[in-house]
């Protein structure tokens, strides 16, 4: 992903509310299975990490994306950003811009 298109995504996601939030119990099964499901639908989404959470935003996103196959966008604090198009070209939403 370039640096352009990480912008792009930044600019999107500014407008989006968190669709998930990771508290005490930190990355279970289950919320790494409602995250894939939800990139689906939406390709973009933003995680909000609790303060009562033991792990860190940033370790946090890199365990999203290898359990998910997405891209972090963006980790600022507890904030994270993930991005994956959808598998069916006809359901994509985002259109990225060129290389």
């Amino acid at each position: 992903m370039t640096s352009k298109q990480r912008a792009y995504l930044k600019g999107l996601a500014m407008n989006i509310d968190p669709v998930f939030q990771i508290g005490k119990s930190s990355l279970t099964p289950e919320i790494t299975q409602a995250v894939d499901e939800a990139l689906e639908a939406r390709e973009l989404i933003k995680v909000t990490v609790l303060k009562n959470c033991l792990d860190d935003g940033g370790s946090i996103a890199d365990v999203l994306a290898e359990r998910t196959h997405v891209q972090v966008v963006q980790v600022i604090g507890r904030k994270i950003v993930l991005y994956r198009p959808a598998k069916e070209k006809k359901k994509r939403k985002i259109v990225l811009p060129e290389k």
